[in-house]
């Protein structure tokens, strides 16, 4: 029947018709022993499954940092959902810096652990993350400028840790980030209960046990290095860490010598001797202490406030159906060899 009625038909498929059709009940791994006895090969192709091997621990301290986040309910409905960012050594497993974020996994998010890492322990030398959008480029969009340069301009966490001299080294696939992902999972199971213990509401309150639960979680879980030297680096002398780990935004002074983000203008102040910068280049640096600095090389020309809001969660905003119509487009008319518009009713 496999050679005529049912040619073509998988083991399982020809297993149901034997069943429904033929009132033969036998199982699956009958008929497939049936069929390649008889040397009938199932059509349905499998992929032979891929090779994968355990990749050993880095010998040093600092030699790699492990990078993920975790959306989750962490309070039980007591709080916002909130999202966990931190930073592991592969090493020895120790959390190097954790904290919760209001918003899911962004370019903010990444850059304050990376802030507070640098602070407690120094710069690593290669970073192992997912190639989330935050990482590396993924879009195929060239500008001409980057095409003469030959590459991609990096991301704001990209350029970020170019400067710093770390070595980005993605993951392709989720049993590469095991090591975190583990830990993640610990944090799920072990930090919610802390969580619920401590009675935590708020994300305040969340951060203050997080701190104390990667303290516990270090003491308990991490391991010695192979390899006792550490390959953690200090920052370089009057290196501007703060500018580094901020949003660079890069504009063209106009004629009124203002400068545009977003929605804001800003007007900037006159050079020494009351000379102006128009139609220079200067950078804005919206840095993570919630001030924006605009920046002509480096020298500081002008330091706002402006807040880095997080927000539980962002949604676009819900037109109604009026809002949705769209109004009509004026028709053009060519009256007496002269463009005229017709008037909307």
């Amino acid at each position: 029947m496999a050679r005529g009625k049912y040619v073509g038909f998988n083991d399982s498929h020809l297993t149901e018709k034997l069943r429904a059709e033929e009132d033969l009940a036998v199982s699956r791994e009958t008929v497939r022993r049936i069929l390649r006895a008889a040397k009938l090969a199932s059509p349905q192709k499998r992929r032979p499954r891929q090779y994968r091997s355990r990749r050993p621990p880095r010998p040093r301290f600092g030699m790699m940092a492990l990078t993920d986040a975790s959306r989750h309910d962490w309070l039980e409905g007591r709080g916002p959902t909130l999202t966990l960012i931190g930073f592991q050594d592969d090493a020895t497993g120790q959390i190097l810096a954790a904290h919760f974020h209001l918003e899911a996994e962004n370019t903010v998010g990444y850059l304050r652990a990376l802030h507070a890492m640098i602070r407690a322990h120094g710069i690593p030398l290669s970073l192992y993350g997912d190639r989330h959008s935050i990482f590396p480029r993924n879009d195929s969009h060239w500008t001409l400028a980057e095409q003469l340069a030959g590459k991609q301009a990096p991301t704001q966490l990209g350029r970020a840790l170019e400067q710093l001299g770390i070595q980005q080294i993605p993951a392709y696939s989720p049993q590469a980030k095991g090591r975190i992902e583990r830990a993640w999972r610990t944090c799920q199971d072990r930090l919610v209960s802390e969580l619920r213990l401590a009675r935590a509401t708020t994300l305040e309150q969340a951060n203050v046990v997080l701190a104390r639960f990667c303290a516990d979680y270090n003491q308990r879980f991490a391991r010695p290095p192979a390899d006792a030297a550490c390959d953690f680096r200090r920052l370089p002398r009057r290196f501007d860490l703060a500018r580094c780990l901020s949003l660079h935004y890069q504009r063209v002074v106009t004629a009124d010598h203002t400068v545009t983000l977003g929605a804001q203008s800003i007007a900037l102040p006159p050079l020494p001797g009351h000379r102006g910068c128009a139609g220079e280049a200067v950078e804005l640096s919206h840095q993570l202490d919630g001030v924006l600095r605009v920046f002509r090389g480096d020298v500081l020309l002008l330091a706002r406030p402006s807040p880095l809001e997080e927000h539980a969660e962002r949604r676009p905003k819900l037109l109604t159906s009026a809002q949705k119509r769209k109004s009509p487009t004026p028709r053009i008319y060519n009256l007496s060899g002269r463009p005229a518009l017709a008037a909307v009713t």
